[in-house]
């Protein structure tokens, strides 16, 4: 079973792609980064994210997604975009018909790093850890999104 994370954003979406065997261990496949220029409009941003996400899901051809839940921002304008952005990658999901399951950033430091709590390093060093990498993975948002395939990972009912 292949998962795919998203960490979305509209500058730098995250992904991450991991793959969890019949006994329950995950291992890692890939991982990277979305990059959209600041100087493109937003529907130019948008349609290069979508074009992007379709060709790393046809290149791996995961089975599940997870994707972190917007979470309330103080900046109006960049939770916007930021939703604009999520929306765009919940299509991209869909139209594949990948199921796709949401999560709080509470619920994945709780799956990844076993405290609610955890700041971003903790996190981070738990999946570098738990995929057995050499480093942690970089951007942090590819970091990110490894966490949210490992938190879907472990629920029951994950596609």
């Amino acid at each position: 079973m292949i998962i795919l994370g998203v960490d979305p954003g509209i500058a730098d979406t995250g992904w991450g792609l991991i793959e969890k065997n019949d006994r329950g261990q995950v291992f890692h496949i890939a991982h990277g980064s979305i990059k959209t220029p600041k100087t493109s409009n937003l529907p130019d941003r948008l349609s290069s994210l979508y074009s992007e996400l379709n060709e790393i899901i046809d290149k791996y051809q995961p089975r599940s997604a997870a994707i972190e839940e917007l979470f309330f921002s103080k900046n109006v304008k960049t939770a916007l975009t930021v939703g604009q952005a999520r929306g765009v990658i919940l299509l991209a999901l869909r139209n594949k018909k990948i199921p796709i399951n949401e999560f709080k950033p509470t619920q994945v430091k709780q799956a990844v790093a076993a405290y609610g709590q955890a700041d971003k390093k903790q996190v981070q060093k738990m999946v570098k850890l738990l995929l057995n990498l050499k480093e942690i993975p970089q951007p942090d948002d590819a970091a990110d999104a490894l966490a949210l395939a490992i938190c879907q990972s472990a629920i029951k009912n994950y596609g």
